[in-house]
């Protein structure tokens, strides 16, 4: 008998791999009775239409490569804006249902990591978990959505029969008002320490940030200033990863001579542009928000022992002094700059977390919601 999961994702599957990839790859290889459909962030019609561009349709269901058609990815279209409320959601959920029963999901366990989807864990009856890794209600978002995201967190508070946290700042904000289980983040140890040879497009002297660029998180004014003083060094500032900025931010550091953003690149590449950085950067604002996060680039960084210079962000403002150098203000670009011209060693942290034993935890999560 197989077991069916439903994972209602903040992101999309694709070569950026996140939090959920990596779960959710390493609880199929563990357990070939699983099946899973991966629901996709949904495609705005009315967006592409009034965009000018023409209606542009969502990728819809497909089987994704490697894994003998036991997970399947869905992206549906959003038909009616957010402003209808409960008649958008419900064309949404009645989407996802039907592809559930058209794959031939009978009992599966609902796994939410978009609280946007709690309606659905509402209306299905179907076991569910809720994996919150950011605290939306400390964004910067507007009232109304700030709202809608509240009484979604409620839901899903109230609903599910397990909610899992990806940090200590989450633990902290929710265990209060039930019980959580903290499943922080990781990496594949073994695959970041294997030596790769050097990316063609990586400068010289490289301060390398990877991962996605957006306000939320990352000081674009910090990084501007670290480009200045990196020039300096003989270096340049490296930006890897997608790209959620805003047009005139972008536009900021592209035009800047220290700083190369060099876009998306697969999770099989990442761990070249770390291995062979002068420094890796952590330029975060520091709120609210981000103390809410377990960044994936914490383990990545740790795991290829290049040397970090962090802003004091949850996580990296509780390592040794040996395995990270915390600066903040007009401090950080100086202390990157000094780090580029030393060309430090390599040193591997011990004892970093592998996705292994996240995995098993996550399936110690799942274990009673099967045999419901």
């Amino acid at each position: 008998m197989s077991r069916e999961l439903i994972v209602l994702s903040l992101e999309a599957w694709d070569e950026v791999w996140r939090r959920n990839q990596y779960l959710i790859d390493g609880l199929l290889r563990g357990d070939p009775t699983l099946r899973v459909l991966f629901v996709e962030p949904s495609n705005d019609v009315l967006h592409s239409a009034l965009s000018g561009r023409g209606i542009r349709r969502g990728t819809g269901l497909r089987s994704a490569a490697g894994y003998e058609g036991r997970l399947s990815l869905f992206q549906p279209d959003k038909v009616f804006p957010r402003v209808l409320g409960p008649m958008a959601d419900a064309f949404l959920h009645r989407a996802v249902r039907h592809v559930a029963r058209r794959l031939g999901f009978e009992s599966p366990v609902v796994w939410i990591n978009d609280p946007g989807w709690a309606g659905l864990a509402r209306g299905t009856g179907w076991p569910s978990i809720y994996d919150m890794t950011d605290d939306w209600l400390a964004a910067d978002r507007p009232a109304r959505e700030l709202r809608r995201i509240s009484r979604n967190e409620d839901t899903l508070m109230d609903r599910c029969e397990a909610v899992v946290v990806c940090s200590e700042g989450l633990r902290e904000t929710r265990r209060l008002r039930r019980e959580v289980v903290l499943i922080p983040n990781a990496v594949d140890v073994r695959r970041y320490r294997d030596r790769s040879a050097r990316p063609d497009d990586l400068p010289d002297r490289a301060a390398v940030y990877v991962g996605t660029l957006h306000e939320d998180r990352l000081d674009v004014d910090l990084v501007l200033a670290t480009a200045d003083e990196a020039i300096s060094a003989g270096g340049r500032v490296a930006l890897v990863g997608p790209s959620a900025l805003s047009a005139a931010n972008t536009a900021r550091l592209t035009a800047h001579p220290g700083v190369a953003m060099l876009g998306s690149r697969p999770y099989t590449a990442v761990p070249a542009y770390l291995q062979h950085a002068a420094a890796l950067i952590v330029p975060h604002v520091v709120n609210d928000f981000t103390d809410s996060l377990d960044p994936l680039k914490l383990y990545e960084y740790l795991a290829v022992g290049r040397p970090i210079v962090s802003t004091p962000v949850a996580g990296f403002r509780s390592l040794a002094a040996d395995e990270v150098i915390i600066a903040e203000g007009r401090e950080f670009p100086e202390v990157v700059s000094a780090t580029v011209r030393e060309d430090l060693p390599t040193t591997f942290a011990p004892g970093v977390p592998d996705w292994a034993d996240r995995v098993a935890a996550f399936s110690d999560v799942l274990a009673p919601l099967w045999r419901r």
